[in-house]
């Protein structure tokens, strides 16, 4: 199981201290008083993932996990709820991006999707996006405007 959710920071493991987990997530995002902190070692990626306690990991987690399956060069994969994006994108090997936003609706988290994939200089029309959850036929018709094609993980 994951949960949607924007208390969720990845922290190079070279500058990761355990002993200052709410610390190093408190510097990201707003942490309530109750909020308990954990972390799960990514060494895939030389990195450890902090996020707010619950039942279940963060849905960018498993966003991270299903990046080496994709085997084009240019990794797009993406995941909406609950109000959140959770995007994590790679060239090859290498980690460009993995992060939450906050996106009231689908045309938000569109709109932090092709930001992100802008920004990284990536060209959409010769790359695959992975969503890791359903999508409408409506929401696939739109993405599929700008992407190669639209896959599901």
């Amino acid at each position: 199981m994951s949960r949607h959710s924007l208390k969720v920071a990845l922290v190079p493991s070279a500058f990761f201290d355990r002993t200052q987990l709410k610390d190093i997530l408190s510097k990201t995002v707003r942490l309530d008083q109750e909020d308990e902190v954990e972390y799960i070692s990514l060494p895939e990626f030389s990195a450890e993932l902090v996020y707010s306690l619950s039942q279940d990991l963060p849905e960018l987690y498993y966003l991270l996990k299903k990046l080496p399956e994709i085997k084009e060069y240019n990794k797009i994969a993406a995941s909406y709820g609950d109000g959140v994006l959770s995007l994590a994108i790679a060239q090859g090997d290498n980690l460009l991006l993995a992060n939450v936003f906050e996106a009231a609706d689908f045309t938000t988290a569109e709109y932090f999707l092709f930001m992100a994939v802008k920004k990284l200089q990536l060209n959409p029309e010769q790359s695959s996006l992975h969503f890791m959850t359903d999508l409408s036929g409506e929401e696939e018709m739109s993405l599929y405007r700008y992407f190669k094609s639209v896959e599901r993980i």
